[in-house]
């Protein structure tokens, strides 16, 4: 255990009175409190690093905690809360994908909107090409659902530790999936925003539209609140749509190997979805290019708008202009695409096997559509699946209002 880690048991406190009832709160809620002085920024951040303590020796969601930072944070919001600062996200702990620093843009806009960083979440190790794990020192991250299972990755301790409740929020980013499909396979909510809309770390130049931070939360409120601060645009609480938005449905994108309980489950969730007005599913056609030779030559490009090489650059350009091609012609008759968020269940800490996880992800992380995974149930086996909704480029609200009608379908029943 290393750092701050050793200190963790006697910088944490006893289990305060009342925790249990705080530990339910979302972010927006705790947010509320601390700014009605109800509770302070350091009560609620002693709490998680308490939970953090107790929870975290099995699921291993924390790479390192930050006990000691992390009150000086919640200290430094206190005064500002003191002040009569508005923090739209006042005292709520936060977990930082251990790939980010806490400098970089997108985590120096949740501290500015009042989070406070409690410790970096578990990623993949090396040794492994598979991304859909994460490690830590003490062994591998655990799926808080079931033990068995991977929490998915790359940003597998971020969504173990919303899913476990460790934290209300975290932070992930997403290449080719890395926040959609540990979202699904911990049943929480994922986002990934449009392409080049947040702020990356580094030169113009040298920031993909490829990749893409995005936060993971249990709640649709929670999410659109992190997305805005990550935006840098006013919060506001989403609605379910006022009218249903049109939305394709496609198992495979004509493209991945989907296993049929994973598809019945999320197509299911997504029929429940339709009876609450939120969304019209219509069949529709849909045929993307494999991404998958487009994708791995635009990540060893750099910088961005360089000269391609002449056989595989030139290729991933045809195709990611037939990817792109293709999807404005679906959003261009429908509001939104649905898919299952992967076209296998979660494995084993074996890994995939011959499963390509990122199928019916990747293929955004090109275009730069913005994509949510939201929890979908789960296989007659148990297998948690999720449902990813995809819209036109700067419209992440309408997945964000479909997400706050899903908050009152129940999870489908196993296929």
């Amino acid at each position: 255990m290393t750092g701050e880690n050793a200190c963790r048991a006697a910088a944490a406190p006893a289990r305060p009175p009342g925790i249990a009832v705080r530990a339910r709160l979302s972010a927006v809620g705790i947010a509320a409190e601390v700014a009605a002085g109800r509770v302070t920024a350091r009560e609620v951040v002693r709490e998680a690093l308490a939970r953090i303590a107790e929870a975290d020796s099995s699921i291993r969601a924390f790479a390192t905690v930050w006990p000691a930072r992390a009150l000086e944070y919640a200290a430094a919001v206190d005064r500002a809360v003191r002040d009569g600062e508005r923090l739209p996200l006042a005292g709520v702990p936060l977990g930082v994908k251990a790939t980010q620093r806490l400098s970089a843009p997108s985590v120096a806009r949740l501290v500015a909107a009042g989070c406070v960083p409690v410790g970096a979440t578990a990623t993949p190790g090396p040794g492994t090409p598979w991304q859909t794990w994460g490690a830590t020192d003490r062994g591998p991250t655990l799926n808080p659902l079931r033990a068995d299972l991977s929490p998915g990755g790359s940003s597998a301790g971020s969504a173990a530790a919303v899913a476990a409740g460790m934290v209300p929020l975290a932070t992930g980013s997403d290449g080719a999936g890395s926040v959609r499909i540990p979202a699904a396979w911990c049943a929480v909510l994922g986002l990934k925003p449009t392409g080049g809309l947040l702020p990356l770390p580094g030169s113009p130049a040298a920031r993909p539209r490829r990749s893409v931070s995005g936060p993971l939360a249990r709640t649709a409120a929670d999410t659109a609140a992190c997305f805005a601060a990550l935006a840098g645009t006013s919060p506001s609480a989403p609605e379910p749509p006022e009218r249903p938005l049109r939305t394709a449905w496609s198992a495979t994108l004509g493209c991945a190997d989907t296993r049929q309980p994973v598809a019945a489950t999320a197509r299911a969730f997504l029929e429940e979805l339709a009876r609450t007005g939120a969304v019209a599913p219509r069949p529709a056609a849909v045929r993307l290019p494999d991404a998958a030779d487009c994708w791995h030559t635009l990540r060893a490009r750099r910088p961005p708008g360089a000269v391609p090489a002449p056989d595989g650059g030139t290729a991933a350009d045809r195709t990611g202009a037939e990817l792109a091609a293709e999807l404005d012609r679906v959003l261009g008759t429908v509001d939104l695409l649905a898919t299952p968020t992967t076209p296998n269940p979660p494995h084993g800490h074996h890994g995939p096997g011959g499963d390509m996880s990122v199928a019916l992800t990747w293929a955004f992380n090109i275009t730069g559509h913005p994509a949510l995974s939201l929890p979908a149930g789960r296989t007659a086996a148990g297998e948690p699946v999720g449902l990813q909704l995809v819209a036109a480029h700067g419209r992440e609200a309408d997945l964000l209002a479909v997400a706050a009608a899903a908050e009152t379908v129940p999870q489908s029943q196993p296929h």
